[in-house]
């Protein structure tokens, strides 16, 4: 069985639902990518887009659509997206089983292969 490329918790789906539905734009999908930088050398980053490629892993997720371009999918296959409100605040945070070394802000990770240069990130890490 083929492991998932990335998942989403009940409440990162909650909340990312609630933020599609004040868009005013029923095409817009969750993005989601890996590049280079950060302070462990690779940083993931999420953003609303309504734009498909060609190389695009589509996954249907409890009403929320999400994409990963082909080369993010090797750094974030089995990954759980989560979205966590506490007192420090409130924000989507990645688990990933692909990283060998991840900063406390979240942000950025190391997978132990191809893993970029270390940048730093603001986290103050």
């Amino acid at each position: 069985m083929e492991q998932a490329v990335v998942s989403l918790t009940p409440e990162a789906s909650t909340r990312l639902r609630d933020l599609l539905s004040k868009e005013d734009n029923p095409q817009l999908a969750l993005r989601i990518f890996v590049s280079g930088g950060g302070c462990s050398g690779m940083q993931y980053g999420m953003a609303f887009d309504d734009q498909r490629r060609a190389d695009d892993v589509i996954i249907d997720h409890g009403g929320v659509q999400i994409l990963v371009d082909d080369f993010s999918v090797g750094y974030i296959r089995g990954a759980e997206i989560d979205y966590v409100d506490s007192l420090m605040g409130a924000g989507f945070t990645v688990h990933n089983p692909n990283a060998v070394h991840s900063c406390s802000c979240g942000h950025s990770f190391d997978t132990g292969d191809d893993a970029g240069s270390a940048q730093a990130c603001g986290c103050g890490h």
